[in-house]
């Protein structure tokens, strides 16, 4: 019998809290904890690499890359996974328990890279521990991050007027974490020692863990595995199914530990893997699709190439955006010294204190018939992205005496980043929803996460156009520097700009291929 069918409780039985299911604060608490360690370690990763083992720029980007990109695409599976065997309530206990292990392992500094006759001394068992560490917590957010949000979603019934502010909380919950996390993470890590930082992540994971644990009775069975006599079959000699999957991950570990170290391979694995999705969704556009489905799916499949382009340009935050503010930029704040890595936290407390502001604001232009067309929405996001990198290449005009830049123009920048993010991220999901033909609904939403895993890669490689040689992990020439990341911001401000436009003339076109769908 499916469990779903035998849960302790239902929806209208369930102990409430502030009028909601009491499921959905553990859910809130414990993705509050994930995310404050992956945001804590996120904005410490290039820095740590750069600055302690004396990774060149070209080097650190490319392991962030390849981390990012695995970790975007890792849910993909992870998701399917839940779906047909595991459940959600096991698939995100035995990713937080990965997640502990990879953030606590972070923990492990090794000794600080030097540099002898002009070369640079690693210690590289350390960078192994952090290799492997990487794996875990990429294999972890595979199994943890796509099932928290689908519990949130079953604790509430098909037409339950409540869904929608659930989500909203739920949603707070992951930007509270990241806002805290990147402020009080990045700083213990870089002002007392990255060891710290990393370990202070990894506390919050471990507390994450422990709040879902405790707070398992209130998900009332309807995160469990859809058919658990499956589930507990033996499959091989005497390991049932469940143990099969969780042993999987053993040599699957492996293989993620070494991709991580390879750049390449991650970039033409993702790559590939996309063309293969392109040409399967084309073959299907063609062969099983009527003309207003077709035209339809075309519209996603240009969707998800412009989120290609936004997020290639809203991910520059973690990689030549810290390194521009810790390089190049005045950090003093009212005599108080931040870090490169705290500025991180200007995109959740822009998303807390501005989301509810967009939300109102398409609520009254929808009541005028003035909101504008996903596709437009989508455009004015790119933009934004672009217009973000204009006013850092506004502000490296006016360096101060120290050639170094006013902060006040990275505050600017990552309140335009926000704007495009809640121009485009909301309704992105959504799209794929209305947008695909219930057959492949899976199929799409798979390739938009698959779109967003290869963005990351994107992301790093244009890094990269402004690496600098950083041999004692210190820049040399503040204005040389300087120079290269402006050049960098305004080919990245241009493009920006340009997609937007482009997205801008289409919009009408793309709309009329929607039939209706708004």
């Amino acid at each position: 019998m499916n469990s779903q069918s035998t849960a302790l409780g239902n929806h209208q039985t369930q102990p409430q809290f502030f009028g909601h299911p009491v499921g959905l604060y553990v859910c809130f608490l414990t993705e509050m904890w994930e995310r404050f360690s992956f945001y804590g370690m996120k904005y410490l990763l290039l820095l740590y690499l750069t600055k302690y083992h004396l990774f060149s720029d070209a080097g650190g980007l490319d392991v962030l890359g390849s981390y990012a990109g695995l970790v975007y695409a890792m849910p993909v599976i992870g998701g399917m996974l839940a779906d047909r065997y595991l459940g959600m309530r096991k698939a995100v206990t035995f990713g937080a328990i990965l997640l502990c292990l990879g953030h606590l392992g972070l923990a492990y500094e090794g000794f600080q890279a030097y540099v002898e006759n002009d070369v640079v001394v690693q210690d590289t068992g350390a960078i192994q521990v952090f290799y492997f560490s990487l794996a875990l917590i990429i294999m972890g957010v595979g199994f943890l991050k796509p099932n928290i949000s689908t519990i949130v979603g079953q604790l509430y019934g098909k037409d339950d007027a409540r869904r929608d502010s659930g989500f909203t909380i739920f949603y707070m919950g992951i930007n509270t974490g990241s806002f805290i996390a990147t402020l009080l993470v990045t700083y213990i890590g870089e002002k007392f020692g990255w060891g710290w930082g990393f370990g202070l992540a990894g506390i919050g994971m471990v507390l994450g863990l422990i709040v879902f644990l405790a707070g398992q009775k209130y998900l009332y069975g309807y995160a469990e595995p859809n058919d658990p006599v499956r589930l507990k079959q033996k499959v091989f000699a005497f390991v049932d199914r469940e143990w099969l999957i969780y042993l999987a991950t053993i040599p699957a570990l492996f293989v993620v530990w070494q991709l991580v170290q390879y750049n390449p391979i991650v970039h033409s694995a993702l790559l590939g893997l996309s063309f293969l999705v392109l040409a399967g969704v084309i073959w299907f556009m063609v062969t099983q699709c009527n003309k207003e489905e077709r035209d339809r799916m075309l519209v996603l499949i240009i969707l998800t190439f412009s989120t290609v382009v936004f997020w290639a340009l809203f991910e520059q935050s973690a990689s030549s955006m810290t390194l521009f503010a810790d390089r190049v930029m005045d950090r003093t704040v009212f005599g108080f010294e931040t870090t490169a890595g705290q500025y991180g936290a200007l995109n959740p407390l822009f998303i807390i204190t501005l989301a509810p502001i967009f939300a109102w604001l398409w609520v009254a232009l929808n009541k005028r018939k003035l909101e504008p067309s996903t596709p437009v929405k989508f455009a004015l996001g790119i933009m934004q992205a672009g217009l973000g990198f204009g006013a850092l290449v506004i502000g490296a005009q006016f360096p101060n005496e120290a050639g170094l830049v006013s902060a006040g123009w990275m505050v600017l920048a990552y309140m335009l980043h926000t704007m495009g993010e809640l121009c485009l991220s909301p309704v992105g999901l959504s799209a794929v929803t209305k947008l695909a033909v219930h057959k492949v609904v899976g199929v799409m939403m798979g390739a938009w996460f698959l779109a967003t895993a290869y963005s990351e890669l994107l992301a790093t490689q244009l890094a990269k156009l402004a690496a600098i040689e950083t041999p004692s992990g210190e820049v040399a020439d503040v204005g040389a520097a300087l120079a290269a990341y402006t050049e960098l911001f305004t080919f990245l401000c241009y493009f920006g700009i340009a997609a937007g436009i482009f997205m801008l003339v289409i919009s009408p076109l793309l709309k009329k291929r929607m039939h209706g769908i708004q």
